[in-house]
């Protein structure tokens, strides 16, 4: 590795995850787009952009008769993530390739997963400061593939009438759903409000290939208490390892 790390814990301990010391971190997202997906036994999942496999390894622990395959462009994440599937005993069911949305390995044939996950980089390319590291930028920031080009892939590689959920800012929904139009639909837009009466800054969506059904806006769920504590239902997904109904 050219860069430090630290070990750290998810689902209370359940998940062990070493992730790179500065930069992009795994926080709560990668936890709550976990859980959001629906995935049954024997299915197969893939984690668009998987970068340590923070997500994939949530949803694996969550569900064990499940198989994901994580696709990350950087390789030294890539890397990690293996390192990380193997340190939870979870690399039986995880596998992880190198390689760019824009471009998917062969290994990855188009409608070959039941459910796809996706936690694109939040920033698009012309807004903000730019990153110190090119590794976070990575993380962070639009490269060359924007938050469409993520929809469009993640779409592609999903069977028909398979499900995708995508965790994102909610002042980009409307790119969300626009990306959605005439390829997905049965759209369900899972707000998490960082505290009760406060705007939500991040939604969960979720939406299924081929399917023509309307968009449903869902009661969502509240993060932090008065006092800036994780409510109980919020603390039911990051410590229980509870699932959420979209």
């Amino acid at each position: 590795m050219t860069f430090d790390v630290t070990q750290d814990a998810l689902l209370d301990g359940r998940v062990l995850l070493r992730q790179p010391a500065q930069g992009y971190r795994a926080a709560i997202d990668p936890v709550f787009l976990a859980a959001a997906v629906p995935a049954r036994t024997g299915e197969r999942v893939l984690d668009l952009g998987c970068g340590a496999g923070a997500a994939a390894l949530c949803l694996l622990t969550r569900l064990p008769e499940v198989q994901a395959t994580g696709l990350e462009l950087q390789g030294e994440m890539a890397r990690l993530a293996v390192d990380n599937g193997k340190s939870n005993g979870l690399s039986a069911r995880f596998r992880v390739l190198e390689g760019d949305i824009l471009a998917p390995p062969a290994a990855l044939e188009p409608g070959s997963f039941d459910r796809v996950m996706l936690n694109p980089p939040y920033l698009a390319a012309n807004s903000g400061r730019a990153a110190e590291r090119p590794a976070q930028a990575a993380a962070t920031r639009e490269g060359e593939a924007r938050l469409a080009d993520w929809l469009r892939a993640a779409i592609h590689l999903l069977r028909p009438k398979g499900s995708l959920t995508v965790i994102h800012r909610a002042d980009r929904l409307d790119g969300i759903l626009a990306a959605f139009q005439g390829h997905a639909g049965e759209v369900k837009i899972f707000p998490l409000w960082p505290a009760a009466g406060r705007p939500a800054k991040r939604v969960v969506v979720a939406a299924r290939k081929a399917v023509a059904t309307p968009v449903t806006l869902m009661a969502g769920l509240v993060l932090h208490g008065a006092g800036g504590e994780f409510t109980p239902a919020a603390e039911a997904v990051l410590r229980g390892a509870e699932g959420l109904r979209l």
